[in-house]
This record gives C-alpha cells, structure tokens and sequence, in this order.
C-alpha cells in the first residue's frame, strides 16, 4: 500500500494513483531524454508533410529499406522497458480528477513536508517511476519534476498525496 498515492482536494472525483503498472502505459516517457529534447510546438501537418517528402526522397535515391519485423521490435521494446528510466505526465490525472473551477494551488505531501505550486505548473509536470528498470523502492514511490526541468538532479521524492486546493 505504500506505492499508491492520493490525488484529492477540490476535485470531483479522488484518483487513486498506482505506479507499479505505469510501465505498461502508452504515455510513458524517457526521463533521460525526455527534458533534453526541445519540445515546441510545431504545425503537426507541415511536420508530417516534411518527413513524407523526405522519405519519398530517400525511397527515389536508394530504393525502399523495409522495416524490421515486429519480432525485433517486441525485442527491443522488452529490453527498454527491462532498464529504462520512465516517468509519466501528470496532467491526464488531474484532468480525471476533474479539478474545481476554484482550485489555483497543486499541494504535494512528501515525508513531513508540503510543497506547493500553481496548478498550471502541475498540469506540465513528470512524476518519475522508474529508474534502470526498477521501481523507486527507498524514495518512492514517485519523484516529481517540474515540466522544465528545473530539478531533474533534485526532484521532490518521498511524496504519498497530491492535493488540489
């Protein structure tokens, strides 16, 4: 019972919040290349339409590279996951919380300390849960890091309940 964790205050509904199979979720992400990569916001059509015209380039000029089989990829995938560094956005559980149209402040108890931000802030934040491969045992069950990354070497751990004021 100690890996789960409380997202509560002025919301609709209380999340209850598991990270032992976030491994498995779709919407996981690389913590160790997660806050180097530059995310912008980029027109996702004008994107698309590049990557096409150069794959079409590509395909002209050297002829059609097929992709590995699935077999591979499962292969691969198994291993990242096996030693992997994951964390998980945290706004898809607020958003299912349904905050209050009066909530402003995202409150984290971790040990006997409480830490609070904008709930702006919270909706870009990562809560890390894995670290080469395995669950964060002694400071866990999460680590929480700020969307920019601003404390990626020190991120708040310890944490058991999020609240919503």
């Amino acid at each position: 019972m100690d890996s789960i964790i409380m997202l509560e205050g002025k919301t609709k509904y209380k999340i209850t919040l598991d990270p032992g199979v976030w491994i498995f979720d779709d919407r996981r992400v690389d913590l160790l290349t997660y806050f180097d990569s530059i995310r912008s916001k980029v027109d996702e059509l004008s994107e698309y339409t590049k990557q096409v015209s150069h794959q079409w380039d590509r395909e002209i000029r050297e002829g059609a590279i097929y992709p590995p089989t699935l077999k591979t990829e499962k292969r691969f995938e198994k291993e990242k996951v096996l030693t992997g560094t994951f964390g998980i956005p945290l706004k898809d559980f607020i958003a299912n919380a349904s905050p209050t149209e009066d909530a402003s402040i995202f409150t984290i108890l971790h040990g006997d300390q409480r830490t609070s931000i904008s709930l702006k802030e919270a909706y870009d934040a990562i809560l890390g849960f894995s670290k080469d491969g395995k669950p964060l045992l002694e400071d866990g069950p999460v680590h929480f890091y700020y969307g920019d990354g601003s404390n990626r070497m020190n991120p708040i751990k310890n944490i058991n309940t999020f609240i919503i004021e």
